[in-house]
């Protein structure tokens, strides 16, 4: 799945013949550094609520939820600028949700205690 997410940005950029949509790309990969530098150790306190998680763990949160929205805005702010087509954008949000999804089910997967 994560490869069909990366395919799909690629192709936003490759069949409108312009690369502007390869910046939801690099917010993509600024997503995780918050909560690698500012997170704790198990995915577990990231995804928990109240006093245990720190503020360096909140800051990795806020930091991440801010990352996150960055690239769901990206592609709508480069479609209202008119710098890329609606058929990039609807194909960079595709790549989010796809990518999204596969962020969530691997953590869904590895919290279960079988695998």
């Amino acid at each position: 799945m994560f490869s069909v997410g990366i395919m799909m940005q690629i192709l936003a950029c490759a069949l409108y013949s312009n690369w502007w949509p390869m910046l939801t790309a690099l917010m993509y990969v600024m997503v995780p550094m918050p909560c690698l530098f500012f997170g704790s150790s198990s995915s577990e306190s990231l995804l928990s609520v109240g006093d245990a998680t720190g503020d360096w763990a909140d800051a990795a949160k806020f930091l991440t939820g801010f990352s996150t929205v960055g690239s769901i805005a990206i592609p709508a702010i480069l479609r209202h600028a008119m710098l890329i087509e609606i058929g990039a954008m609807f194909l960079a949000y595709s790549s989010f949700i796809i990518l999204t999804s596969t962020v969530i089910l691997f953590q869904y997967v590895t919290r279960e205690s079988e695998w």
